[in-house]
C-alpha cells in the first residue's frame, strides 16, 4: 500500500504542504489512513485452489476466480467483495474442463494452455500473460496492479512500446485510439459530434496490438465503464467501472480474425438475416398519413429504384404510444401494409419503451420502481410513462406479447428507439431498481443491459410469434446484442465528417461482434447538399444496413429531391447492392457462423501495416473479403488511396492496381472509389426492384485473377425462414487456384434446391484464355464488355452521357448441377 500512496503523493505534490497548513499534521496522517482504507490492491495471494477449470484465489484484499473458457480464452475474475457474479448478460459461453495444466511455484503459478501462459505473480497478486515462447503479451503495470478506490475497480496495464488499440464499438475519433480515453454510460446523445463521448452503446471490449503479438480484452461488467489508452500518461493502459467486480475475459490469437472468433464465441453470433434487410430502407421522421407511404412506395417504384423496406416513425403512433396506430393517420393499418407487401416492401414500425403511465395499468406489476416499491415515472414523447423491465421475465412475456399485435397486422420490422433510456430531462436517478434476473440492481449496474434487454425481448416475441427471421434493430446496445439485433449510430448531422466518422464507427463495431449495423444515410439531422449525399448514397450500399434517414422539418432526403443527376448515381449504387446480394447474403452466413463481420477494417487482415493508422487512409475499409472501398468526403476532388498487400483491380474498368503502394485517384461525383481483391470470387443476380422479385435463373459467378489460391463459401436458402437450421438450405465452396487455373465448385451441401438453374462465369484479367474445359468437356469463352454502373444521362441539349467505365472479360455459360464442377482455363488446349 505504501507505494500506492508515494504514487498519490507524486501525482498531488503539493497536498502535504498545502493541507499541513490548512489543517494540521494529525489530520494530514489521519486523511493518509483514510485513503489507505479506501484505495486498495488485490494484496499478496494467501490460498490457492484448483478446479477443473481453472482456480481460485484467496487474497488480503479480494478473491480472484481464473477460468478457462477454451485455450485461447480466460477468464479473471477479481472480487473486493469476495461475492463473484451469478450470471452474465453478455456472455453465453461457459468454461471448459481439463484444457490447462497449472504449475504452482514458489512465488508465481503459471496456466498453461495450448495458445498462451498466464503467470499470476503471488506477492503481490498481479498478472501477465506471455507466449509459449515467453514473450510478453500484456502484463499488469508493477506498482499499480489491480485495485478498488472507494467503489471503482480498475486494471492497470504496462503500455506496450508503439502499442495500438482498436475497437469499442460505437465510439467517435480515429480507428487507433492509442492517448485517448473513453467512457460505457449508454446517453441518447442527440447531435452528437465527432468527439463526443459516450454515446448509445457499450461495448467495453478492445484488441491491443504491439510487436506482432495481438490481444482482447472484454470487460464484462455493466456498470459505468472507462478505458484510457494512454490518455495524460506515457506509463499505462487501463480499464475500470465504477462498481462491482474487475471481470475480464483475455484472449490471443495469432490474428485480430482469431480474436473477434473467440469474442463472438463468448458472447453470441448473429442470426441469418431474412434477405429482404439486406435491401435498401426507405426511411423519414416521418411518413404520414398512410397516402403519403403509398406516395413513397409508388414513386420508388415509378422512378425504378430498388427499395424492400419503408418505416415508420413515431408519427404512426396515437399520441405516441408504442402498439397503437393514429386513427386519422393510419385509419386501416392491416390494409396498408398488405397494399405496400403486394408491390415488395416490408413495413418496419418504431417502438419506444415507455408506457403511458395512464394506460400502464393493465400491464401488471413489471415496470422499473423506486427502492420503496413504487413505480418509476418520467416524461417522454406520449407524456408521463412508466418503464417495462426487461430484466424481468415477466415484462419480456408482456412486450413479446405486444410485439404479437404488430405481427398480426402485417408489421416486418421492429425499430427500437430511445432505450438507453432516453428521457426529458436526461438524467434517471440512481436509485431506480432492476430485477435484474432475480439478483436485485441499481439504475447504476443496469442501465447499459436495458437497450440489449428491450431487443431481446422483441426477438423473442418475434421468433414465439412469427416462426419466421426477425428484422430488430436497436439505438442503444450492449456487448451481446448481436444475437437479437442490428445496430444504427443514432442521430448523426449531414456533415462530410459524419459520414466518414459513420465508417469508422461500423467498423468498429464489426470488430466487437456486430455484423449487422448501419447509419443514417444522408444525415438525420441538417440537409446534405447533393454531392454529399451522393456520396453518402454510395457508402451505404457497401455498408452492412443500408438505410435513408431524415430529421421532421427539414428538406426531404429521397434519392429524387436532389435531382436527376443524383437520383441516377443513387440508382446506380442501389442496383449495384441488389446485383451483390448473393454475395452479401453469403458474406452475412460466414458472420452468423465465424463472428467475422461484412465491413471490415483494414486491421482485421493488416494489423501491423502501420499505414492503414494514418488518418489518410483509416476510413479505407473491405466489404467482405473481395472489395476494398475507399470514401471520400464531399469536396475533395483528388483522394489519396493506400493499397495494402495484395493485388488489386478497379471495380469499374478492371485496371490493376500494385500491392502496397499509394495512388492519388481522381475523384467524382459518379463513382465511389472501389476495388476488387486478387483472387476475388464475387457471385451476383439481375438486378430487381425487391428480394421478392426473382432474379432470373442464372447466377453470375466474377472471377478475378490472382495470384494466391482463395475460397468462397456460397450461400442461398428461402431467405426468410429458419429451415436453414435444419440443413434446408444450398452451400458450396466455389475454389480457385492460379497455380492451376481452376475453378472448382464442390458438390452443394443442404437439401435446398438453388434458384439459379445456370451458371455463367465471368472472368476478369483472363485476357490470354481463349477455350476452359469443365469437366473434360472442352469449351469456347466469348469475349465480352460489361459495366457494373449505367451511364450517366445528358440532361441539357449541350450536355454528353456520361460512361463510368467497362470492363473486358472473357465468358462462359453452363447448365447448374448438383455435382462437383471443375473448370480449368488454359490458353491452349492440346
Amino acid at each position: 500500500m505504501e507505494s500506492v500512496l508515494e504514487i498519490f503523493m507524486y501525482i498531488c505534490p503539493n497536498f502535504i504542504a498545502i493541507n499541513s497548513i490548512r489543517y494540521g499534521k494529525e489530520d494530514i496522517k489521519h486523511k493518509k489512513t483514510k485513503l489507505m482504507r479506501e484505495l486498495k490492491n488485490t494484496g499478496n495471494i494467501l490460498t490457492c485452489n484448483t478446479c477443473e477449470t481453472g482456480i481460485i484465489l484467496h487474497c488480503e484484499n479480494a478473491d480472484v476466480r481464473i477460468s478457462i473458457y477454451s485455450s485461447s480464452i480466460v477468464r479473471i475474475d477479481v472480487s473486493f467483495s469476495r461475492i463473484f457474479e451469478a450470471f452474465s448478460y453478455a456472455v453465453e459461453a461457459l468454461p471448459q474442463a481439463n484444457l490447462h495444466t497449472i504449475i504452482d511455484g514458489n512465488t508465481f503459478i503459471e496456466i498453461r494452455t495450448d495458445s498462451f501462459i498466464t503467470l499470476i505473480n503471488k506477492h503481490p497478486f498481479a498478472v501477465a500473460f506471455k507466449t509459449l515462447t515467453g514473450e510478453i503479451i500484456n502484463s499488469d503495470e508493477p506498482g499499480l496492479y489491480n485495485s478498488q478506490l472507494e467503489n471503482h475497480v480498475t486494471a492497470y496495464k504496462t503500455l506496450q512500446e508503439r502499442e495500438r488499440f482498436i475497437g469499442l464499438g460505437e465510439k467517435s475519433g480515429g480507428l487507433d485510439k492509442r492517448s485517448c480515453a473513453y467512457t460505457n454510460i449508454n446517453t441518447d446523445s442527440f447531435a452528437y459530434g465527432t468527439e463526443t463521448d459516450p454515446l448509445y452503446a457499450s461495448f467495453p471490449f478492445y484488441i491491443g496490438l504491439h510487436n506482432n503479438l495481438c490481444y482482447g480484452i472484454f470487460l464484462d461488467n455493466t456498470y459505468q465503464s472507462d478505458f484510457n489508452f494512454g490518455a495524460s500518461n506515457n506509463r499505462f493502459s487501463s480499464f475500470g467501472a465504477r462498481g462491482g467486480n474487475l471481470n475480464y475475459y483475455f484472449i490471443h490469437h495469432q490474428s485480430v480474425s482469431g480474436i473477434i472468433k473467440s469474442y463472438t464465441h463468448l458472447t453470441g453470433r448473429m442470426s441469418l438475416p431474412p434477405l429482404w434487410s439486406l435491401g435498401y430502407h426507405q426511411n423519414r421522421y416521418s411518413y404520414y398519413p398512410d397516402t403519403e407511404v403509398l406516395r413513397i412506395a409508388e414513386t420508388l417504384r415509378e422512378k425504378k429504384i430498388p427499395c424492400d423496406s419503408i418505416t415508420l416513425d413515431i408519427h404512426y403512433m396515437n399520441e405516441y404510444m408504442s402498439f397503437t396506430w393514429d386513427g386519422t393517420r393510419f385509419p386501416n393499418p392491416g390494409k396498408l401494409l398488405d397494399k405496400l407487401r403486394d408491390r415488395g416492401f416490408r413495413t418496419t414500425v418504431i417502438l419506444d419503451p415507455g408506457i403511458r403511465s395512464d394506460t400502464a395499468g393493465s400491464a401488471g406489476d413489471i415496470f422499473l420502481k423506486y427502492v420503496d416499491g413504487q413505480d418509476y415515472e418520467a416524461q417522454v414523447w406520449p407524456g408521463w410513462c412508466k418503464f417495462p423491465d426487461f430484466t424481468n421475465p415477466e415484462a419480456v412475456k408482456w412486450w413479446a406479447d405486444k410485439i404479437k399485435t404488430l405481427l398480426e397486422q402485417g408489421v416486418a420490422g421492429i425499430w427500437n428507439d430511445m432505450n438507453e433510456i432516453s428521457t426529458w430531462g436526461q438524467k434517471m436517478p440512481d436509485n431506480i431498481i432492476f430485477h435484474f434476473g432475480g439478483e436485485k440492481a441499481s439504475h447504476l449496474k443496469a442501465r447499459n443491459i436495458y437497450g440489449l434487454q428491450m431487443a431481446r425481448a422483441g426477438y423473442e416475441g418475434y421468433v414465439k410469434h412469427c416462426k419466421l427471421r426477425p428484422f430488430m434493430l436497436t439505438r442503444s446496445a450492449f456487448s451481446g446484442i448481436q444475437r437479437y439485433s442490428a445496430v444504427w449510430t443514432g442521430d448523426n448531422t449531414a456533415e462530410d465528417s459524419h459520414m466518414l466518422m459513420g465508417v469508422r464507427m461500423l467498423m468498429n463495431m464489426g470488430i466487437t461482434g456486430v455484423a449487422f449495423t448501419g447509419m443514417d444515410i444522408g444525415g438525420f439531422l441538417g440537409e446534405a447538399g447533393p454531392n454529399l449525399y451522393a456520396r453518402w448514397m454510395q457508402a451505404g450500399a457497401f455498408t452492412p444496413y443500408m438505410r435513408n434517414h431524415k430529421q421532421i422539418n427539414t428538406k426531404s432526403s429521397e434519392p429524387w429531391t436532389f435531382g436527376e443527376e443524383v437520383l441516377e448515381i443513387s440508382r446506380n449504387y442501389i442496383n449495384l447492392r441488389y446485383r451483390l446480394l448473393p454475395y452479401i447474403y453469403s458474406t452475412f452466413r460466414e458472420a452468423s457462423l465465424t463472428g467475422i463481420p461484412v465491413m471490415r477494417t483494414l486491421a482485421i487482415k493488416h494489423a501491423f501495416d502501420d499505414n492503414i493508422y494514418n488518418k489518410l487512409y483509416e476510413n479505407q475499409y473491405y466489404f467482405g473479403d473481395a472489395f476494398l472501398v475507399a470514401p471520400f468526403d464531399s469536396i475533395q476532388k483528388y483522394g489519396e488511396v493506400y493499397f495494402p498487400e495484395g493485388e488489386r483491380y478497379s471495380l469499374y474498368d478492371d485496371s490493376t492496381v500494385p500491392a502496397q503502394t499509394v495512388r492519388i485517384e481522381p475523384l467524382s461525383i459518379h463513382r465511389l472509389p472501389v476495388y476488387v481483391n486478387g483472387g476475388s470470387i464475387i457471385p451476383m443476380q439481375n438486378p430487381v426492384q425487391h428480394t421478392g422479385m426473382s432474379p432470373g435463373n442464372t447466377l453470375y459467378i466474377h472471377v478475378y485473377k490472382g495470384e494466391k489460391t482463395n475460397v468462397f463459401n456460397y450461400y442461398e436458402d428461402d431467405g426468410e425462414s429458419f429451415d436453414y437450421l435444419s440443413d434446408i438450405y444450398c452451400e458450396r465452396l466455389i475454389r480457385y487456384n492460379p497455380h492451376e487455373s481452376s475453378i472448382v465448385l464442390d458438390a452443394p451441401k443442404g437439401s435446398f434446391h438453388s434458384k439459379f438453374t445456370r451458371l455463367k462465369f465471368i472472368l476478369h484479367g483472363f485476357g490470354n484464355v481463349n477455350k476452359v474445359c469443365v469437366n473434360d468437356e472442352i469449351m469456347s469463352v466469348s469475349d465480352e464488355k460489361i459495366s457494373f454502373l449505367d451511364p450517366i444521362s445528358a440532361f441539357e441539349p449541350q450536355a454528353e452521357i456520361t460512361t463510368l467505365g467497362e470492363c473486358e472479360v472473357k465468358c462462359f455459360e453452363i447448365e447448374n448441377s448438383s455435382k462437383e464442377i471443375v473448370v480449368y482455363c488454359c490458353e491452349t488446349i492440346r
